[in-house]
């Protein structure tokens, strides 16, 4: 199983929109056991050795740093499909 956690600034929208778009991005490389969830940076700061995956904006992702021992994945896009899809391929 791989755990993802997805954070935004406030964790409202774009976390959420984040989750679907990095669990669709999963599927197609071919994970299939995928636990997610999202919140904001604040809350991501306490909930983060949780997971495999932290996946947030990129300049979000210093106050995330050091507190996982996980992958920590910055976005320059948070829309971007791709973008998504080739950060995950190459932690993976």
């Amino acid at each position: 199983m791989v755990k993802v956690l997805t954070a935004c600034g406030n964790g409202m929208g774009s976390s959420m929109v984040i989750k679907m778009k990095v669990e669709n991005a999963l599927r197609q490389l071919g994970v299939a056991n995928i636990e997610s969830a999202s919140c904001s940076v604040g809350e991501a700061k306490g909930l983060a050795s949780g997971y495999d995956i932290v996946v947030a904006s990129k300049h979000l992702i210093p106050e995330l740093e050091g507190r996982t021992t996980g992958h920590l994945v910055g976005l320059d896009n948070l829309m971007d499909d791709n973008e998504i899809k080739t950060k995950l391929q190459a932690i993976l």
